[in-house]
């Protein structure tokens, strides 16, 4: 049996799913003593977590599927999503969903990148180059973008953030796409369809900072540092206490 140290290193941060309908939920939440995990599926189901070393909390859940949806109780009654989302169907304020993106069949196993020395990127916006504004929509234009002579599309950020339509520099769910622009798999599949076209994908990522609405990591732990200032909110705890678990 491996050490808490050990196991909480090796295994995934949100949740991840298990064989026979199960599921695994670790999160980083050194400010809460004890924490509950909500599950809202065929019943919904209220799990004490277990809560390991430095701050970490775990639970498995059997009969967890794929589209359940989740909160974290707080002591205090606050229900808040997983500060590692994978997917937030309803927005920054409402539950995350297990998903497993290892469901998704790549097509792409021939695709050997480009190299940096000769890429034309193209900035694209998901949410205005096409009036969909969505992963999928995007698919079908792939062609043009590859004649034009673009070697690489660059996203601009994609991370969850409040609203339908934004540049993306408030995001507050790093790991989750924006649910207005589709799902984890749409997202994919855009990917694979790029590789088949010879186009890489890029993503502007924001990690320095993140928006005001729905940005709940605070509750969680010391995510954010006033050493520091940002002009778009609070600075991101890198070099303070809790910083090891912040920057994992």
């Amino acid at each position: 049996m491996p050490s808490i140290e050990t196991k909480t290193g090796e295994m995934k941060l949100g949740a991840r799913p298990l064989a026979d309908e199960a599921c695994e939920f670790l999160v980083w939440a050194p400010n809460a003593k004890s924490l509950t995990l909500h599950l809202i599926g065929r019943e919904d189901e209220m799990i004490e977590m277990e809560r390991l070393e430095r701050g970490y909390h775990h639970a498995v859940a059997q009969g967890a599927s794929l589209g359940d949806r989740y909160f974290y109780r707080m002591e205090d009654g606050r229900e808040l999503p997983d500060p590692a989302s994978r997917f937030q169907p309803e927005g920054v304020h409402r539950s995350s969903e297990i998903v497993d993106l290892q469901e998704f069949e790549w097509t792409d196993q021939n695709w050997k990148g480009r190299p940096i020395e000769s890429s034309v990127f193209y900035e694209l916006h998901i949410g205005a180059y096409t009036s969909e504004g969505t992963f999928e929509a995007l698919i079908p234009h792939l062609p043009e973008l590859a004649k034009l002579g673009v070697t690489t599309i660059e996203l601009m950020p994609i991370a969850q953030f409040p609203g339908l339509r934004n540049w993306g520099y408030d995001g507050v769910y790093p790991f989750a796409p924006q649910n207005s622009y589709g799902r984890p798999e749409s997202l994919q599949r855009l990917v694979n369809a790029a590789h088949e076209h010879g186009l890489a994908m890029a993503l502007d990522v924001v990690y320095n900072h993140l928006g005001p609405e729905g940005n709940y990591l605070g509750a969680y732990g010391p995510y954010f540092t006033d050493r520091y200032r940002t002009p778009w909110g609070q600075a991101i705890n890198y070099d303070s206490a809790g910083s090891d678990e912040v920057r994992r």
